[in-house]
């Protein structure tokens, strides 16, 4: 069997000290993934470090800079193998210039807080990461 490629992808928060909302975005290509959900990311390209991927593609998908937090290790060898040729690292961030904007792979952007989370029609690979994500969401609190 071939090796998983490395893709990388953030957990877009509000804050990251007390996240009460995550960022999700959804996919408008492929064809078989248009209308799915996800944590905006991408491919690590040769000779760049996961959180420089991480960085460019952001940067390129979203129109932002972020800060990132902690990485979300996953039970795959510290990774989440999100399809069968696909392994996902995922690190929390917060968004410190620009405003997000589904420039490109996605048509739409929505904040979810922990009670929408699972509204959405997130990709197969990511549900187990929503769902493990969800208890590090603080309630939503209407002072905030």
């Amino acid at each position: 069997m071939t090796a998983r490629r490395l893709v990388v992808a953030a957990a877009i928060v509000d804050d990251l000290d007390r996240p009460a909302r995550l960022l999700a975005a959804r996919r408008s290509r492929p064809a078989h993934l248009v209308g799915r959900w996800e944590f905006p990311g991408g491919k690590v390209d040769p000779g760049e470090t996961a959180v420089e991927a991480l960085h460019r593609e952001l940067h390129e998908e979203l129109g932002v800079r972020v800060e990132l937090g902690a990485e979300v290790p996953g039970p795959d060898d510290g990774g989440w193998i999100i399809t069968d040729r696909h392994v996902l690292r995922l690190w929390f961030a917060t968004v410190v210039e620009g405003e997000p904007r589904p420039l490109v792979e996605h048509d739409d952007l929505r904040w979810l807080d922990r009670t929408s989370l699972l509204d959405v029609d997130w990709l197969d690979g990511d549900v187990r990461i929503v769902e493990e994500l969800a208890g590090t969401l603080d309630p939503v609190d209407a002072s905030r």
